[in-house]
């Protein structure tokens, strides 16, 4: 985000501690600011990016397949989702000002679903920067895109959790996401997900239920694009493992200290784990229900503590590449032992 842009968007500060020492003027109505522009954080919020933001329609050799939403990430590159424009055969992209562009494809990535589109954007439009952290629970954020294809839509509300583990429209894993009580429809797939300073908090990727939307993080975000503008497609790390939450059932099972961890369910044949990490082989019945016995629980990734499965993940997402060699801490037999494995590259799912 340039410095105009900024400016415009801290003058909503400025204007909102201006106004605490005003008083209506005589017969006028006592709720100050009420209709102030400078007391609409949204509203100037939505002046400063919509020229960003795109509704996107897809098309493939029956027609229009789709419609979704994307915004300006580099001068002359789109963010969306691979959902979106997965069997596209031509992408056009709609900008505030009412223009269609047709878009060109870069490169997708199932895993995240993050795609990337080369365009020849309007003058007006100006790359959206991604916020550096996730924001803390209780930031307030706006989702801006096409929801039912009604582009220039804005919908309000706040981080409402971090760092959740979701599947993907596709049924892939995604770590690290952002939880938004922020309304999302059909149509807000690939807008932005922004902090009241216009920094992008993630990619709109799906609605969960009532009140619950997500978003690709900002940080895998900024992982992925790049190398999808560069390389037209992304390389995850994969541990080649099948896991398992540890609960406390599994925990007395395994005669664990404390329900933490991830446990190793299985390490198929031929993964880069296969050989130095261990599966559960065996079951044994706790308060009536099977449990799973004889597996590795991993508990640190490079000294990192890991006590679920969604660290895990993002772990190995945003901290690793394939190729990598990691130390990785397990409960085996009840000891703890640190061993080193080289992370492969996860299949490619097509």
């Amino acid at each position: 985000m340039n410095a105009s842009r900024r400016q415009f968007l801290a003058a909503a500060g400025v204007g909102l501690a201006g106004l605490a020492g005003c008083t209506a003027p005589e017969g006028e109505p006592s709720v100050a600011g009420l209709d102030n522009p400078e007391d609409q954080p949204f509203a100037r919020l939505y002046e400063a990016v919509s020229p960003s933001v795109v509704r996107l329609r897809v098309y493939d050799a029956g027609g229009v397949r789709g419609e979704g939403s994307g915004w300006l990430y580099d001068d002359d590159v789109l963010v969306t989702n691979d959902h979106v424009v997965d069997l596209a055969d031509t992408v056009r992209a709609q900008f505030a000002n009412g223009e269609w562009v047709t878009a060109e494809l870069l490169g997708t990535d199932p895993y995240s679903d993050l795609a990337a589109l080369s365009v020849d954007p309007p003058v007006e439009a100006e790359p959206l920067p991604l916020l550096a952290e996730q924001p803390p629970v209780g930031t307030r954020v706006a989702a801006v895109g096409a929801p039912l294809g009604l582009e220039g839509s804005l919908t309000t509300g706040v981080v409402s959790g971090q760092n959740r583990t979701i599947s993907s429209v596709r049924n892939f894993t995604i770590s690290g996401a952002v939880q938004t009580d922020a309304a999302v429809n059909p149509g807000n797939s690939g807008g932005p997900l922004l902090t009241l300073g216009g920094d992008v908090a993630g990619v709109i990727t799906q609605a969960g239920g009532e009140n619950i939307g997500f978003a690709v993080s900002a940080a895998l975000t900024e992982r992925v694009i790049p190398e999808l503008i560069e390389n037209g497609q992304y390389e995850h790390s994969y541990l080649g493992v099948r896991i398992l939450p540890v609960t406390p059932l599994l925990a007395e099972a395994n005669d664990l200290e404390a329900a933490r961890g991830v446990y190793l369910a299985a390490v198929p044949a031929g993964s880069p784990a296969d050989g130095t990490l261990r599966g559960g082989a065996e079951t044994v019945i706790v308060e009536g229900s099977p449990q799973p016995t004889g597996g590795d629980v991993i508990v640190a990734l490079d000294d990192t503590p890991i006590a679920t499965t969604g660290q895990l993940g993002t772990y190995l997402a945003l901290e690793t590449s394939p190729g990598d060699t990691i130390s990785v801490t397990v409960i085996r037999d009840g000891e703890e032992r640190t061993l080193d494995v080289t992370l492969g590259t996860r299949p490619d799912p097509r």
